[in-house]
């Protein structure tokens, strides 16, 4: 059972099986999680993606790395990386699959356009768009992650907005 105590401080926590309270970290945290876990698993993916390719097309070997290491990243930023305290369902797979494959078009897309643009770019070139294309890809799937994905459903989200009467307007009051 939560403690009274945890909800009037605001904890945005969940109750684990163990039957205690978990917080979820702050943003700072999980964005350092996000980092640690994704660059992670793929450092490891591209390790892994030669090694499966001497056994078949390359193209296929990393279509099954990436679909492997997107559901292992999802599993641990659902449990570590924004803890919510239980693995994510089918709807959290999807929908981290669908921002991975944002990322994947928008680093695409910054490629694309460097090639338009310079028809010969250096590798130095290509690595320093590469990798701020895929910075930028990787802040913003965080975001929808943290926004969306795994966002704490269990409270919905208020939104207080003060109003003010305009000057010489009538006021009316609730109470009759």
């Amino acid at each position: 059972m939560k403690s009274p105590l945890s909800q009037k401080q605001g904890n945005a926590g969940t109750e684990g099986t163990t039957g205690t309270t978990t917080t979820a970290p702050g943003p700072f945290a999980s964005f350092v999680r996000f980092v640690v876990c994704g660059g992670g698993v793929g450092v490891l993916s591209s390790l892994a993606v030669p090694l499966l390719a001497a056994l078949m097309p390359w193209a296929a070997a990393n279509a099954l790395i990436t679909v492997a290491s997107t559901i292992l990243c999802t599993e641990l930023h659902a449990l570590f990386t924004f803890g919510t305290g239980r693995r994510p369902g089918l709807r959290e797979h999807w929908q981290s699959a669908g921002s991975a494959t944002a990322a994947y078009a928008a680093t695409s897309a910054a490629i694309l356009v460097l090639h338009t643009v310079q028809a010969s770019p250096s590798m130095l070139t290509e690595q320093i768009v590469y990798l701020s294309a895929s910075a930028l890809a990787g802040i913003g799937r965080f975001l929808v992650l943290r926004l969306f994905v795994f966002a704490d459903r269990s409270t919905p989200a208020t939104v207080a907005i003060p109003v003010r009467p305009l000057p010489g307007a009538p006021v009316f009051s609730a109470a009759a």
